[in-house]
């Protein structure tokens, strides 16, 4: 054949072929799918460190959107806040433990004004790090008609801010009365949520706040009473 023509057909061909996406002289790389990374299962991989004080939590205040977790119930089924919000109007009691005989006595004073929170349109949730078994203690000791929840990894206190974590000498004091938090909570984390109440709106945003970390100090029902009208007046207007 004429070298020349040779040449020409070649180049032809060679067009051809990158045209088509099939050049010979620069084949293509394969194709790589890089797999999604797998979901986070919290908003923030980083989370804040846990105060060693109850004086030095920072809680969330009025006007903010109140997180959500899955928490559980006495039976050891989940439940999400948010599901719970949603419901009605919800005061939120952060307790340390029904081993705290002043979580106790606030928790029965709450039981107390439970008849004319209902009649406002509220539901209570208590909630503490103490396991399911515990609850179920709380409830037939006292017999509690409200809802007791367990926040056993403490989630839902820290992200309002509440959480703390308990010295060594403090531990070794407990145990002294016979308090084994570990036992309690069924964890080992030693964190506790500073005493708070919160009125949560059924759209979920704060409407009402007090916290205080002297654990001997709770709001009395009489207040809880004036701050859950004044909530829903606030609504209405």
């Amino acid at each position: 054949m004429n070298p020349l023509r040779a040449h020409l057909l070649l180049v032809i061909a060679t067009a051809i072929l990158a045209a088509t996406g099939c050049d010979p002289a620069t084949p293509s790389e394969p194709e790589v799918t890089t797999p999604p990374a797998p979901a986070s299962s919290s908003a923030s991989t980083t989370e804040a460190p846990i105060p060693s004080r109850a004086e030095d939590v920072q809680p969330l205040k009025p006007g903010v959107a109140a997180p959500s977790a899955a928490l559980r119930r006495p039976d050891g089924t989940t439940v999400e806040m948010r599901e719970l919000y949603a419901q009605k109007p919800s005061i939120l009691i952060f307790y340390r433990g029904g081993w705290c005989p002043y979580c106790n006595t606030h928790l029965g004073q709450i039981a107390e004004a439970e008849s004319e929170l209902r009649d406002l349109g509220y539901q209570i949730l208590a909630i503490s790090p103490d396991r399911p078994e515990e609850l179920k203690k709380s409830i037939d000791k006292q017999n509690l008609a409200y809802q007791l929840l367990s926040d056993s990894d403490v989630d839902l206190a820290k992200t309002f801010g509440l959480a703390f974590r308990v010295d060594d000498a403090t531990i070794d004091r407990y145990r002294q009365y016979k308090i084994d938090l570990t036992a309690a909570s069924g964890r080992d984390h030693h964190i506790l949520p500073v005493p708070a109440v919160y009125i949560i709106d059924q759209k979920g945003t704060i409407r009402f706040a007090h916290s205080n970390p002297d654990y001997k100090s709770r709001l009395e029902p009489d207040k809880l009473l004036a701050a859950a009208k004044e909530a829903l007046d606030e609504r209405r207007s």
